[in-house]
């Protein structure tokens, strides 16, 4: 049986999970050329898996009709807006996820943005940079409201962090929060609403599904504070990114901090990247050499168990 390995994780920290697929009987085709695969060469890799441990290629009904021997799917991370779950489950192929492997390093990556927009990080270091010497006044996080907006591994990861610096931490999930866990990350449950007007940052840790398309608009954005930074570390496509740049360019809010984009990379003429108040990163918020570890062991683990070899 074969297992093609798409991320690039597994080239830099999961050799000795290779080592181990190797020594359960498997023949492992990963990705060690430091770029994506394109459709067609992933296609071809695909072809006569039986397992795949997939990053951003699409794993969708067209690929799926094409790899007969295909039993297990897992993702290098926790969306699955890359995979076709549900054709997957009538062809009867588990789909896995690595579920808390890199919960820790968004988080801290969504505290590092509220910290860069609060010292005005960014913009010093470029104009110190470019031979000036200015000295904006800056923010403390101390003090300040948090709204998360979606209260799984990572938003629990993100409140612990944000209270330690003490901040007041609002959550919002479309399950009930137990009351227990309330008082264990010291922080209030709240409705969107709330949020979105009473938050200096409101951060998003929501799957990207069609009920979670454009959940935030123009009502969100108005409803939010002119010195609010609206965070998005979770998917693109869960802002309106029209909406967002009217928004900034208009300075409705302060600032957007985002790690994922509708479409990434973005367009060089992306209306959104030519403001001073936008700030994107490459969607690397996952990744960190400690989460590559995890990532890699525990989609391992699941290839192993779901094939019958653990």
């Amino acid at each position: 049986m074969k297992v093609l390995i798409t991320p690039r994780g597994f080239a830099n920290n999961g050799l000795n999970q290779v080592a181990k697929m190797k020594a359960a009987g498997l023949t492992v085709d990963y990705n060690d050329t430091g770029l994506p695969y394109s459709p067609e060469v992933f296609l071809e890799k695909a072809k006569d898996a039986s397992a795949i441990i997939v990053g951003v290629d699409k794993v969708d009904k067209a690929l799926i009709d094409q790899c007969p021997k295909l039993k297990v799917v897992c993702k290098f991370g926790v969306g699955t807006d890359n995979i076709d779950v549900e054709y997957a489950n009538q062809k009867n192929i588990y789909v896995g996820r690595t579920v808390g492997s890199n919960s820790l390093a968004v988080a801290e990556h969504v505290m590092a943005f509220m910290y860069a927009t609060a010292k005005n990080l960014y913009a010093t270091i470029k104009e110190v940079k470019e031979g000036r010497w200015d000295k904006p006044t800056g923010s403390e996080l101390f003090g300040k409201t948090l709204g998360i907006i979606g209260f799984g591994a990572i938003g629990k990861h993100l409140a612990r962090q944000a209270v330690g610096v003490g901040m007041t931490v609002k959550v919002n999930d479309v399950f009930d929060i137990p009351q227990d866990i309330l008082n264990e990350y010291h922080v209030t449950s709240t409705t969107p609403d709330d949020i979105y007007q009473t938050a200096d940052y409101v951060s998003l840790h929501l799957p990207l599904l069609e009920s979670t398309r454009n959940t935030v608009g123009k009502k969100q954005l108005e409803e939010m504070k002119e010195s609010a930074v609206l965070i998005n570390a979770a998917r693109g496509g869960i802002v309106d990114e029209g909406a967002l740049y009217e928004a900034l360019k208009n300075h409705e809010i302060s600032a957007a901090c985002f790690d994922v984009f509708t479409t990434e990379p973005p367009a060089a003429n992306e209306p959104l990247l030519q403001l001073d108040n936008f700030f994107l990163t490459s969607h690397t918020a996952a990744r960190t050499v400690e989460s590559d570890v995890r990532t890699c062991e525990i989609s391992t683990g699941i290839v192993l168990k779901q094939l019958g070899l653990a």
